[in-house]
């Protein structure tokens, strides 16, 4: 992935799963702020005020903010866990919460660890993955004889059709990533005889999972 692409997840998911008569529920949500994973966390807290935990983790793009807490259980049993399942899976713009339910029975350390990883993957495996990347928007506009050759040559070029126009010419609209929007464009004026007309837009980070 080049430089600067990256990992989240689209909206929110939640799962859960009891171990030994604790029910652990797993939530996760795209979160782009410190602001906005605070107020996920302190609405999962309203949500569930009886629960006995509410643990959580999150990692945000902007400014490189990572933050966890046990929330009241062992030091290094739960906050971490759920921040390392975040961290293994590549993601960043999501905060997750991990809350549990005391069951009565006692999970030692090791269980702990190990439950509130399982949480954090089902809320992770629940989601919507979105793998942004750098890419500019692009329209191409050709006569339709040329409209077959031109479109052969996209899927070199790893983009995203968004849209196809068909009136007196055919207009193809696309995502192009960043590193290989100058070489689609060479491409193009080069196989059309410069009669296809490229136009790219704003760079911005889209979609291309």
């Amino acid at each position: 992935m080049p430089t600067g692409d990256y990992t989240t997840i689209n909206g929110r998911a939640e799962a859960s799963f009891i171990e030994k008569k604790s029910e652990f529920i797993g939530y996760i949500k795209h979160t782009e702020t410190d602001e906005e994973a605070v107020d996920f966390i302190n609405e999962i807290r309203s949500m569930h005020r009886k629960a006995t935990h509410n643990v959580y983790a999150y990692i945000l793009r902007n400014g490189s903010i990572t933050r966890y807490s046990d929330d009241g259980e062992p030091q290094g049993t739960a906050g971490v866990p759920v921040f390392e399942v975040l961290r293994k899976e590549g993601l960043t713009d999501v905060c997750c919460v991990v809350t549990r339910y005391f069951g009565g029975i006692l999970l030692g350390g090791g269980g702990l660890v190990r439950a509130y990883s399982h949480s954090a993957k089902i809320a992770v495996d629940a989601s919507e993955r979105m793998i942004m990347c750098s890419c500019y928007p692009m329209e191409i506009t050709a006569d339709y004889n040329l409209y077959g050759r031109l479109t052969n040559i996209l899927p070199e070029f790893e983009v995203k059709i968004t849209d196809t126009v068909f009136e007196t010419e055919v207009t193809v609209k696309l995502l192009c990533k960043e590193h290989l929007a100058d070489m689609l464009t060479e491409k193009l004026i080069d196989i059309s005889c410069g009669k296809a007309v490229v136009k790219k837009g704003k760079l911005s980070f889209e979609n291309f999972a």
